[in-house]
């Protein structure tokens, strides 16, 4: 199967991806965005961030005006908003279900963000709605699988992730 090659197919990468947050974060709190305050908000160079700038200008994503301020277009704000949307989602289900530490569930969301699709994100918030809206399935979902986590009952019951053993000796760990 191809699928690994439809990673290259991705609107954008995860540094232009922190490029275009950045400047969204930067027109909210300062309300302009330059290179130099991308630069310093990215710690990288204003020669990374100028080259790093050209394809997403190209792609109509980020627009300069005469006094070199950057904004983001319709197209490249819809885009930062929905990768902040996918980055809280994830980050929200690794430290609330799966009870990743918070700055471990940042960093793993952070990487995540941008690849992962529309339809996954949507049926990931859905889910955690759900846990957190029925309070009495919540529970008792949290305690099913605190007790899964501790014992590991019925892990090896037809489970194709115990086919290998490299997650599932590590589990415990």
């Amino acid at each position: 199967m191809d699928i690994w090659k439809s990673f290259d197919q991705n609107i954008i990468t995860h540094s232009a991806a922190h490029h275009l947050m950045a400047i969204d974060d930067l027109i909210g709190k300062l309300g302009y965005a330059r290179v130099s305050d991308i630069a310093r908000a990215l710690n990288i160079t204003r020669g990374s961030v100028s080259i790093s700038l050209q394809p997403l200008k190209k792609a109509g994503l980020v627009l300069q005006d005469e006094n070199r301020h950057l904004r983001l277009s319709p197209d490249g704000q819809e885009l930062v908003d929905a990768i902040k949307a996918k980055r809280l989602v994830v980050q929200q289900f690794f430290a609330t279900v799966l009870g990743v530490t918070s700055e471990q569930a940042e960093i793993d969301a952070c990487k995540m963000e941008h690849l992962l699709s529309e339809s996954t994100a949507r049926r990931l918030a859905s889910f955690l709605r759900f846990v957190d809206t029925d309070k009495h399935v919540g529970r008792k979902f949290a305690s099913a699988w605190r007790n899964f986590q501790e014992t590991g009952d019925g892990a090896a019951n037809a489970c194709p992730l115990c086919e290998t053993d490299y997650l599932t000796d590590r589990l415990t760990e």
